[in-house]
């Protein structure tokens, strides 16, 4: 059965409530120019240095630092926008599409039950990075919570971020 509690009141203050979304806050050095992703691609580091797997014309493939499994990619446009409203016609036509080979390419290399597909919009939904808008792909396996998350909020990640991007380069090479 659902509860129900009414908070009409809270409608008035979530529209009123200031903003919140600090991009500097997604930046370990406030005074660099740019979102993580930004950095990432002005810092001169090698594909394989940052984990970037793949490169479309307006956007690229790279593994998250932070997986919440293996195989945990984002795919990020090179120009930071924080909606997608902001994307171009060809930005946005890119985005999916390598969206969707990203999805064929996991499936291809790790063999998920399911993927988890998705984008977290500014930071009360979640984003990490509201400044830069960035899809996530993550594969996922029926029982892959296991007492380690529920107990001690602990991942175990059987691979190395350096292993999942060389697999995933690879399997780009030949999609």
């Amino acid at each position: 059965m659902i509860e129900r509690i009414w908070s009409g009141w809270r409608s008035t203050y979530v529209t009123a409530a200031p903003v919140r979304s600090a991009p500097e806050a997604s930046r370990s050095d406030p005074g660099a120019a740019g979102s993580v992703f930004t950095r990432i691609l002005n810092s001169g580091a090698s594909d394989a240095d940052t984990h970037i797997v793949h490169r479309s014309t307006t956007c690229f493939v790279i593994c998250n630092l932070f997986p919440y499994t293996i195989g945990h990619v984002l795919v990020v446009p090179f120009r930071e926008v924080a909606d997608l409203e902001q994307l171009t016609d060809d930005e946005t036509s890119d985005l999916w599409s390598t969206v969707t080979r990203t999805v064929a390419v996991v499936r291809d290399v790790y063999r998920p039950d399911g993927l988890n597909v998705g984008l977290n919009l500014g930071r009360p939904a979640g984003g990490s990075v509201p400044d830069h808008l960035h899809v996530h792909v993550v594969p996922r396996w029926t029982g892959d919570s296991n007492f380690m998350m529920a107990v001690s909020n602990t991942q175990n990640l059987p691979e190395s971020i350096d292993v999942t991007a060389a697999k995933l380069t690879a399997a780009w090479a030949v999609a």
